[in-house]
């Protein structure tokens, strides 16, 4: 590994195949096919302060993805045995085919992640009902992760703008009396560690009756903070051996995502959700073409998957 703390070192992630100090760089390929997400869009109701895709209510470089773009993907990913369709954004609420094509990965067996800020794009009475029927004819198959990046209206709010907190828990609220199957993701922004993260939510929940296990990393997940600015590690081929990991860990082995860009044709595959713009991870029109090997050759490699230990699926 090459690189220590600070600003990043201007000659680091420049060579798909070499690091800045010449060694073979990391790769990793797709072992199988486990989550296909789905982007539907980077439009979203809030303008977070440190959103890694810069989603806002204006920033349209995704453009909505529609439900018979999605049905041929959702087709090759079930062929390919995918057992989980991701659905994010933006807020995937605002695109208008969301409960169709959350119905139709639904009805082709799938279980369906949903990554939602809980807001009024969701709390819309037709988003709503359609919510509701899909839970009465799913209700194994469908999860709803809520953003909630601190456990404090002040924490959250600073990220998200004021009010944002109580928005998220009255929708965090109906999905709990509605009996839909929620989890929530959290963010390290305060500096806290994950023991004080996760003792400030298990309070909270208390307090607001949220049926969640703070201290279960499936039920409430605390992701990594991402600046491409600071100086990480370029991983090399020899940092599996030292850091005691595998590439089959990665995000990357399991998983593609599917975007349409604004003024495109056609929508295309991606390495992986938090690399949306870099046209080095666009792998190919389908499933097929885009299962080649990811080389890692960009700071969110090493910062949320390889030294981060995260994961975007379910």
């Amino acid at each position: 590994m090459d690189g220590e703390t600070g600003a990043r070192t201007p000659a680091k992630f420049q060579h798909r195949d070499l690091t800045a100090a010449g060694e073979p760089r990391a790769e990793v390929p797709l072992s199988r096919l486990e989550t296909l997400w789905i982007n539907t869009g980077t439009l979203c109701n809030v303008e977070c302060a440190h959103c890694y895709i810069e989603s806002s209510p204006t920033n349209d470089r995704l453009v909505y993805l529609t439900a018979d773009e999605a049905a041929p993907f959702l087709d090759e990913a079930k062929a390919m045995g995918a057992r989980e369709i991701g659905f994010t954004g933006g807020e995937p609420f605002l695109n208008p085919d969301m409960i169709a094509m959350t119905e139709a990965a639904l009805a082709r067996g799938f279980e369906v992640l949903i990554l939602t800020n809980a807001m009024r794009p969701m709390m819309r009475p037709k988003v709503q009902e359609g919510l509701l029927s899909l839970q009465a004819r799913f209700p194994k198959q469908l999860t709803l992760r809520v953003s909630l990046d601190h456990y404090s209206a002040a924490g959250h709010d600073a990220e998200r703008g004021e009010g944002a907190f109580e928005a998220s828990l009255t929708g965090l609220e109906w999905l709990r009396d509605n009996g839909f199957r929620f989890t929530i993701a959290g963010r390290g922004l305060t500096g806290e560690d994950d023991t004080q993260l996760r003792k400030g939510f298990a309070a909270m929940f208390a307090a607001r009756a949220i049926p969640l296990e703070a201290h279960d990393p499936a039920a409430l997940v605390i992701f990594p903070e991402m600046d491409p600015a600071r100086d990480v590690p370029e991983i090399t081929t020899a940092c599996w051996s030292i850091l005691g990991k595998t590439p089959q860990d990665m995000m990357c082995a399991t998983s593609r995502m599917v975007v349409k860009r604004k003024g495109a044709a056609a929508p295309v595959v991606l390495s992986c959700t938090l690399l949306p713009y870099d046209e080095e991870f666009e792998m190919g029109a389908n499933l097929a073409e885009a299962s080649q090997p990811v080389k890692l050759n960009h700071p969110f490699c090493a910062q949320f998957c390889v030294l981060g230990g995260a994961s975007c699926s379910g």
